[in-house]
């Protein structure tokens, strides 16, 4: 996700300025005029009913969820191409699919996770860029992930059409701090195989949720109530959260969840591939991450402001910060970019490798395309600058790549349409940094949008990164264009989903369906503790009372969600395809081994530093890019 995850709450009129600057018509507003269309099957989605936040409970402004009224498909037009009447009896199903994103898989134990700098966003001031290092339901992420994989499982179809989806993808974040146990977990949740959601000590959790006497922090939220002798917790006495005594537990137990029942693809996303998705993998984090030490504050004298101008002093003094004695595991290894890619090829499920190919494997690459039906072509694309920092970009071999698979299926006798994947919006692909054994000059989103433009075929551009419902067309000169459809995440309220189907009106014009999904969880936990749902449920309900939010804004506008978004058609297709239900997803005949690394667990004390000190370590070796325009310190954004 983007740098602080609070940010977005005060973007969002930046973002309809930076839409235009890409080409986008975001001012535009949904045309009220149009009729909502026919639905075919609206169970399950939110043209049914919604989940929304409801009254609250008590003095501090804790509040419980609630059930709204479903919200009919409101028809856009911004791209210049006008809905034709009677096109819902001439209307033909293309594609039909699932998007999930920004699940963010914690391990909420892990001695690399740096919840103690978060606490920096509470108050007023320009965000950090460790604003998405602790949220309270962290250890319910695997659970709220299972609740909304379940509930596209059993929606099933698209609802406009009623077509079976074809596939679903996750368009990256699919983890939270790129570490090999909480890839294992994501992938298990996809693929219906059961898992424990725990690491270090398994009869024992030991982060900074418990209730451990020397190192208890007022803020963080302690489900299981005050130790003796300490004062409550900020979360309950300020902002009226529950105790939910035997939470911790309940969260760490195994379960097996219920699984996507179809294939499936994946996208790489910053939290992929960077430390706290903002952090190069150069240094070795993984030895932090698998030993025994877990940071628990600041030490005296240190400020997040040095931290994150990469002061060097400052990173060098984390060397010495409090910390507290955990149980080491070697399941918690930082994993690179080819070894996720592989990781996808040995944990069952179908398609074998989720889109993932050996020439990826061979060349450390995270980028492919494949055919989800014969009159349609999907671009996958690896928007992680590995240099570092949450902004997206490509490099200059992956851009030329792309060109060239637009021209493979543009022209006549080879048309396809195009449905280009990624976890960045081009507005998040604002990333420059390069370092000296990377040098090239990245390519930023721009230009990325103005090459997409140059082949009328492209017609939908899917991502995630910002956790918040948009919608934004791309006009071309004259008719036509592409649109942008960004989905919020699994991690941050409204933990949703989305149902996308491409369907031919048959009169020139193509329709974009898009349908907002939410969690298959009921809207309160009822205080059992006894299930995953239970444990999904009140994860919501948690999300929802994000003191640092508070707000719908991730939900997005009622013309962000629930959309019929109409597009020309840039060739005559053909009759569609029959679809034949997907196969379920096969479970490994033997768990999936990570490559090792040769990394000495024997030597974490020394490695706990790296935590933080190595924060700063390669931004001190940063240079300017070749247009000498590169940032010379983490942007807050």
């Amino acid at each position: 996700m983007d740098a602080s995850r609070r940010q977005v709450l005060k973007g969002i009129a930046r973002g309809t300025a930076a839409a235009a600057a890409y080409g986008g018509l975001r001012a535009f507003p949904a045309r009220a005029a149009l009729a909502a269309p026919a639905v075919a099957r609206p169970e399950g989605t939110t043209l049914d009913s919604t989940v929304v936040r409801g009254a609250k409970i008590n003095a501090q402004g804790y509040l419980r969820l609630a059930s709204g009224a479903g919200e009919p498909f409101r028809v856009r037009d911004e791209l210049g191409t006008k809905a034709k009447s009677g096109r819902e009896a001439r209307r033909r199903e293309v594609l039909s699919f699932a998007q999930l994103t920004d699940i963010h898989v914690v391990d909420a134990q892990s001695p690399a996770r740096v919840e103690y700098l978060d606490r920096y966003n509470d108050g007023p001031g320009a965000p950090l860029i460790f604003g998405a290092a602790y949220r309270a339901h962290e250890f319910l992420t695997t659970q709220v992930a299972d609740s909304i994989v379940a509930a596209v499982a059993q929606v099933g179809v698209g609802p406009a059409a009623g077509r079976p989806l074809t596939f679903a993808i996750c368009t990256g974040d699919n983890n939270d701090n790129c570490q090999g146990n909480e890839l294992q977990w994501q992938i298990a949740v996809l693929n219906g195989t059961p898992l424990t959601p725990t690491s270090g000590d398994p009869k024992t959790f030991e982060g900074v949720a418990d209730q451990n006497a020397d190192t208890y922090d007022e803020h963080y939220w302690h489900p299981d109530g005050t130790p003796v002798g300490k004062t409550d917790d900020n979360p309950r006495r300020v902002f009226g959260f529950p105790v939910v005594k035997g939470l911790l537990d309940a969260a760490t137990r195994p379960f097996t969840p219920q699984g996507i029942g179809m294939p499936w693809y994946t996208c790489y996303g910053n939290h992929d591939g960077l430390v706290q998705g903002n952090f190069p993998q150069s240094f070795q984090l993984s030895n932090a991450a698998t030993g025994p030490l877990k940071v628990f504050t600041l030490p005296a004298g240190v400020s997040p402001d040095e931290l994150q101008r990469g002061d060097p002093a400052a990173g060098a003094a984390v060397a010495v910060a409090p910390a507290r004695v955990v149980t080491a595991d070697a399941s918690r290894k930082v994993v690179t970019r080819t070894e996720t890619v592989k990781q996808h090829f040995t944990s069952g499920g179908v398609p074998l490798g989720h889109g993932y190919t050996s020439k990826n494997v061979t060349d450390g690459t995270a980028y492919y395309t494949f055919d989800p039906d014969p009159q349609v072509r999907a671009i996958v694309l690896d928007t992680v600058n590995p240099n570092g920092e949450s902004g997206g970009s490509l490099d200059q071999a992956q851009f030329a790549w792309l060109r060239t698979q637009l021209e493979a299926v543009s022209g006549a006798g080879k048309n396809k349409l195009v449905i280009v994947f990624s976890h960045h919006p081009p507005s998040s692909m604002d990333n420059r940094i390069v370092f000296a054994d990377s040098p090239g000059q990245r390519v930023l989103g721009p230009e990325v949008v103005a090459l997409l433009l140059q082949f009328p075929n492209v017609v939908l551009w899917v991502n995630g990164h910002t956790h918040q419902n948009r919608v934004t067309p791309y006009k071309a000169t004259g008719e036509g264009g592409f649109w942008e459809v960004n989905t919020a995440a699994h991690v941050d309220w409204p933990c949703q989903a989305r149902l996308l189907e491409l369907v031919d009106n048959r009169d020139g014009t193509l329709s974009i369906f898009a349908t907002v999904v939410d969690a298959a969880a009921p809207l309160s936990y009822g205080g059992r503790l006894d299930s995953p749902t239970s444990l999904a449920s009140l994860g919501r309900e948690l999300a929802a009372n994000d003191w640092q939010e508070q707000s719908d804004a991730r939900r997005g506008k009622v013309e962000d969600r629930n959309v019929e978004l109409l597009v020309k058609a840039p060739f005559a297709l053909g009759v569609a395809a029959p679809v034949e239900r997907p196969p379920t997803a096969v479970p490994p005949t033997a768990p999936g081994e990570l490559p090792a690394t040769g990394t000495d667990v024997a030597v974490p004390i020394a490695a706990a530093a790296a935590v933080a000190a190595g924060l700063a370590l390669r931004w001190s070796h940063r240079v300017d890019d070749v247009a000498a325009t590169a940032r010379t310190e983490p942007a807050p954004e």
